[in-house]
This record gives structure tokens, C-alpha cells and sequence, in this order.
């Protein structure tokens, strides 16, 4: 299944895109995508609904975060080799583990905004897993269990903040609009294999990215399991895996983001985003 959540910012309803690519109204189903249900028995029992029976959703609507109720948002960085190495870092011995805030998760297609004082705002594009049932100490056996599915994430980031202004990640990985998430989750029924998908980043229509999760250093099932040795994973939590090379840090000379321009991104079977840079 494709689920996504549809209309205006803080209004959205919950909704599924049919075979025919047609966006149908679960409302009558479901309050939200979150929570419950993106347990398996609550996604089983969307799975058994006909979609041909749902409404259909007239006009091209916004489209919102593809879940909500998202309670961490957990980022791994330099988990591709190829990025590693584009940014003149060591691939890490275990995963490197950082937050990005909530408040900075919107819609797909939602503008992105450069935050006051920013110098160095940067694109990446990354595969999301979205947690869909509780996940402590679980071994890499059982961990693909508790995913629900997958998404596209642009992990946007502010170089400057993050890596001169000192200490942690965090503050170059969160501001508003940071995070756009979707279009659609994608169920994990639907996607046998994370870790050989092809993935792409444009701005203003010139390729920046192009790689494939297959380079990945440690893959879905692993981060699953190491996450949940230090953390409880919960339905609705989101994993952000890390990006392939091409980001504007490691162009030379390193090249952002600014107002006007345009970013589009996707990963192969998990939908497009489209982004306009403002001035926040």
C-alpha cells in the first residue's frame, strides 16, 4: 500500500493512492497515519479494504508528512561509502546517531525555508523507515518486523550551524522545514529489498545525486537493531538512513542552496518531492 496524508497544513486527512495511481480518502477507515495504526494488524486490516470503495479525492490536493504523530526522528550520518569519502571522513565502526527535530518535518512538496543567517544550507536525499511496531532489543533476525515502511526524506542541513557553530549535529539538522517526508508511505510488503534502491537529487534541474541504498554501510535491518539497544522505537518514529554522494558540501567549490531555487528528489518505487527555496 501507498498511504498519505492529504490537505491543508494541520487539516490532513488520511488517504491511499490506488494502482491507478488515483488518490482515495480513508476517512471513514482511519483518524490519521500514526499510532496504531501502523501496527501490522492495523495495516492488515487497510490491506483488506477495497480501494475501490474509498472516495475518490478530486483536484491535485497538498500533500502533508505521509505519517504523523512522529515522536523521534533519528538520522544516521555518513552511512554511505561513497559519501564518506566525498566528504573526506571516515567510514564510522558503528553507526553515527543524531536527532533532528520534529517541528521540522512537513509535506513533499511544502516550500523550504533557509533559516536567518544561513550561509550554507545543503540538500540530501535519504531513504526514511517508518517504525510500525515498538522495537527494544531486538535482535537483526526480528528486526525487519517492527518496520511498517519506507519514505523519502530530503535530510536538509545547514553546514554552518552543524559544523562550526560546536556541539552536536542537531542545530544544522532542525530548522523549520527541514525535514519534508513522503509523498506516500510505502508499506513494507511492497519493498523486498531496502537496500537496492536507486535514489537522485536536483536542483534547478541539474543532477547533484545519484546513488543507490545498496551502498548503504549498515543497512536497514542493522540500524533497526542497534537503535533499539539505546532507545525504544515506537510506531511513528522515523529513521533517516544517511545520503549518497553529490551534496553541495562536497562540491568543489561547495555550492547551497538559495531563494529560488528549485530541488526535486526520489527514490525508486517510494514517489518524487519538489521543493521552492525561500527566504525564511
Amino acid at each position: 500500500m501507498k498511504l498519505l496524508r492529504y490537505g491543508l497544513v494541520g487539516q490532513e486527512k488520511p488517504g491511499l493512492l490506488d494502482a491507478q495511481g488515483r488518490l482515495r480518502d480513508l476517512s471513514a477507515h482511519v483518524r490519521d497515519i500514526a499510532g496504531e495504526v501502523l501496527l501490522p494488524e492495523g495495516l492488515a486490516r487497510l490491506a483488506a479494504v477495497d480501494p475501490h470503495s474509498l472516495p475518490l479525492v478530486n483536484g491535485s490536493p497538498r500533500l502533508g508528512a505521509c505519517v504523523a504523530g512522529t515522536g523521534k526522528f533519528i538520522c544516521i550520518g555518513l552511512n554511505y561509502s561513497d559519501h564518506a569519502a566525498e566528504t573526506g571522513a571516515t567510514v564510522p565502526p558503528e553507526p553515527i546517531i543524531f536527532m533532528k527535530a520534529t517541528s521540522a518535518i512537513v509535506g513533499p512538496n511544502d516550500q523550504v525555508e533557509i533559516p536567518r543567517n544561513s550561509v550554507k544550507t545543503d540538500w540530501e536525499v535519504e531513504l526514511g523507515v517508518v517504525i510500525g511496531k515498538t522495537a527494544k532489543y531486538v535482535s537483526e533476525q526480528d528486526a525487519m518486523d517492527h518496520v511498517a515502511g519506507y519514505c523519502v526524506i530530503n535530510d536538509l542541513s545547514e553546514r554552518a550551524f552543524q559544523i562550526e557553530r560546536q556541539g552536536q549535529w542537531t542545530k544544522g539538522k532542525s530548522a523549520d522545514t527541514f525535514g519534508p517526508t513522503g509523498p506516500w508511505l510505502v508499506t513494507r510488503d511492497e519493498i523486498p529489498d531496502p537496500q537496492h534502491l536507486p535514489m537522485w537529487l536536483d536542483v534547478n534541474g541539474v543532477r547533484r545525486q545519484k546513488g543507490s541504498t545498496a551502498t548503504m554501510v549498515f543497512g536497514v535491518r542493522q540500524l533497526v537493531s542497534y537503535l533499539s539497544q539505546f532507545m525504544s522505537l515506537r510506531p511513528g518514529d522515523i529513521i533517516s538512513t544517511g545520503t549518497p554522494p553529490g551534496v553541495g558540501l562536497g562540491m568543489k567549490p561547495p555550492m547551497y542552496l538559495k531563494p529560488g531555487d528549485v530541488v526535486t528528489l526520489g527514490i525508486e518505487g517510494l514517489g518524487q518531492q519538489r521543493q521552492d527555496v525561500v527566504a525564511g
